[in-house]
């Protein structure tokens, strides 16, 4: 086994470590989203985690950690006799990205089931974890029907397993950990507000500080098990410490001036339900027993005011995390109740916002990367970007709304989503077959079937129904997939007015919150001057795509051809790392081609390029002004797409559009 990074050889992370050491002390604080950049230490944190968890008591042999001072009634190892137990180190089970439904929950021997009775059961890593740890890396990037089971099993404390009428349950508690990184794409709602706490990491921009983290990196990987030795003393500090906040943390007072502060911090922030406020009080308390307090200051309300609600109160994905921290501290004063305040916070009994730092800390994690951005608009000097045209500064997006959703003609095999029909694994039932591989969805009628005229020959006597291997039928489900909507975007001259380009904008705004809902990958290619370019590669951040439309600056000639090869290069090479996520293209433009020898034919030519290949495809037509050349439509007929003016985008305006689509492409 090999030795974890120690925790307290982390450097810097203030806000990460006190997180988890929290949920370590009191782990009804709901579990932690680790949110920020890759190579932050996210995972390297969280896996030092478990060595400084205590021990837990279990019903020896039982594979679902019962305790045995109260053994789970509904255990499928039990029932058991309350008693003496054993020992064991408290475990850190890990979640990959792309586990199976069975993985996770487990699996039912289906075939006993039917033929014998018996409630044969593996277990799953629900399971595993249960009075422990679950440990998801890149948890923003988990299969819908996994979010789902998580969330079920997160709100019930038990596991469930149901196949045709066969059922088992089990007890499953664990302390939920996230890592994830934005720019891949964000988590739903429902998981996100799972989530106790949720912190931002950033690398030090410090250099004696990223000098002391590749140092101890260095040291680490050249002797593990000695560079651990060397952390010893401090480690076991941590753990002491952990076992006296916890048995100190029945003894915290909660006041009702603290209540009374978290409750308006709550409301003045606007957050959704009342979890908001359990989460808030629960780490309040957790704090102030850290500090080896037991009364909960205004310190310890406001340092839990910025770890579990930052993700609480954003309203769209394009909302960035965060508080205002002069409207928290304006909130916490108005409520502010007698003996809240803390005489000395750097006396005794104080900071209960700070993790334990070992030697050779080097003060407090950096800010990040906290370079200021350009507002939109502000431009700067111009620059050249076609023939006898500069670039113009960007306009703001114009404000988003709800457009109905624009599907890909067909069935297919995708990842699972929102969008389009799909055969998938989760959905209605649409038939039977015969399974490849192990059997995951029985369709019990369809096996009854098979295995009713074999019944004499293979000499059932009892009730039982003799079922054989070949018996087995595969439920065929169908569902909804996520797609790859590829936005093609015209940044040239031509759709320079800014008050134009502000609709634009927002309209391809609405759609990406469309997309972000319907779970797709995004990508978005832009052209203008003489040449097009990947403004942002196919991805599943939808944040990321809004960002660079925000920042998308305008001017010169009008490469529509350009564009379009770029934009059918782009999917060409998703097919070859994705070849079962089907493709949108969404053309935004005036239709307008210059620049070059006969631009028009070569934009032609470029659009039949993705009608030969059957991709859906549809333009919005950006064209305004009392005389309209209708190129835009022309460009939807070489397409074979469907042509939408920037008004019919509007969910109410659009209701015809997928019927259009669907009869075009028949």
């Amino acid at each position: 086994m090999s030795t974890p990074f120690p925790f307290t050889a982390v450097v810097g992370q203030e806000d990460l470590r006190l997180a988890l050491l929290l949920n370590a002390v009191s782990p009804a604080v709901g579990g932690v989203l680790v949110r920020g950049e890759k190579g932050t230490a996210k995972s390297t944190a969280v896996r030092a985690l478990s060595a400084l968890l205590p021990e837990v008591a279990v019903v020896p042999g039982c594979r679902f950690s019962c305790d045995p001072a109260a053994p789970d009634p509904s255990c499928p190892d039990g029932p058991h006799e309350a008693g003496n137990g054993g020992m064991r180190p408290s475990r850190m089970v890990e979640l990959p990205v792309g586990a199976s439904e069975d993985r996770l929950v487990g699996a039912l021997d289906i075939e006993r089931a039917l033929a014998e009775g018996v409630k044969a059961f593996e277990p799953g890593l629900l399971a595993d974890a249960h009075r422990g740890i679950l440990y998801v890396d890149e948890v923003n990037l988990l299969h819908d029907h996994l979010v789902d089971l998580l969330l079920d099993a997160a709100a019930m404390g038990a596991s469930y397993v149901e196949r045709e009428g066969v059922s088992v349950r089990h007890a499953s508690k664990f302390l939920l950990v996230g890592t994830m990184n934005p720019e891949e794409g964000e988590l739903r709602p429902q998981l996100l507000d799972r989530f106790g706490l949720t912190v931002e990491v950033a690398a030090s921009r410090e250099p004696d500080q990223r000098v002391e983290v590749v140092r101890r990196r260095l040291a680490y990987d050249d002797d593990p098990a000695g560079f651990a030795a060397r952390w010893a003393d401090e480690e076991s500090a941590v753990r002491q410490r952990i076992v006296a906040a916890r048995e100190l943390l029945p003894s915290v007072r909660l006041g009702d001036g603290a209540l009374r502060q978290i409750a308006a911090t709550c409301a003045a922030f606007e957050v959704d339900g009342m979890r908001a406020d359990i989460v808030m009080a629960r780490t309040a308390t957790a704090l102030a027993a850290w500090a080896g307090r037991t009364d909960v200051l205004a310190e310890d309300v406001r340092q839990a005011a910025l770890l579990a609600l930052p993700h609480r109160r954003r309203r769209n994905p394009f909302d960035a995390p965060g508080l205002d921290e002069d409207k928290l501290d304006e909130t916490l004063e108005e409520f502010s109740g007698e003996g809240d305040e803390d005489p000395d916070p750097d006396g005794p009994g104080g900071g209960g916002g700070q993790p334990p730092s070992g030697p050779q800390d080097d003060g407090p994690q950096a800010d990040g990367d906290s370079g200021a951005q350009p507002e939109a608009g502000d431009g700067g000097e111009p620059q050249a970007s076609g023939a006898g045209s500069g670039e113009q500064s960007a306009a703001r997006a114009s404000e988003p709304f709800r457009t109905k959703v624009l599907s890909v003609p067909g069935l297919g095999d995708g990842a699972a989503g929102r969008r389009s029909r799909a055969r998938t694994e989760h959905g209605r039932t649409t038939g039977a077959r015969r399974p490849r591989g192990a059997l995951t969805k029985l369709h019990l009628a369809a096996t009854v079937q098979a295995a009713a005229p074999h019944q004499r020959a293979r000499g059932r006597t009892g009730r039982g129904l003799v079922v054989r291997r070949d018996d087995l039928r595969q439920a065929t489900r169908e569902g909804r997939e996520g797609n790859l909507v590829l936005f093609v975007v015209d940044a040239s001259g031509s759709m320079a007015a800014r008050q134009r380009m502000s609709a634009v904008k927002g309209a391809v705004l609405s759609l990406l919150l469309d997309a972000y809902q319907r779970r797709d990958k995004v990508g978005l290619v832009t052209f203008r001057g003489s040449a097009a370019e990947v403004a942002l590669p196919p991805t599943s951040s939808v944040d990321a795509a809004a960002a660079r439309l925000e920042t998308l600056p305008t001017g010169g000639r009008t490469p529509l051809a350009a564009g379009l090869l770029r934009a059918h290069e782009v999917l060409r090479v998703e097919r070859l790392r994705d070849p079962a996520r089907r493709a949108l293209v969404v053309v935004v433009t005036d239709g307008r081609a210059t620049g070059g020898p006969e631009p028009v034919a070569l934009a032609g030519r470029a659009a039949r390029l993705f009608a030969a290949d059957g991709v859906a495809s549809v333009v919005v037509d950006c064209e305004s002004g009392p005389v309209r050349l209708g190129l835009a439509g022309q460009l939807a007929g070489e397409l074979e797409g469907t042509a939408v003016t920037l008004d019919e985008l509007r969910a109410d305006s659009i209701a015809g559009l997928v019927k259009d689509v669907q009869r075009r492409a028949a």
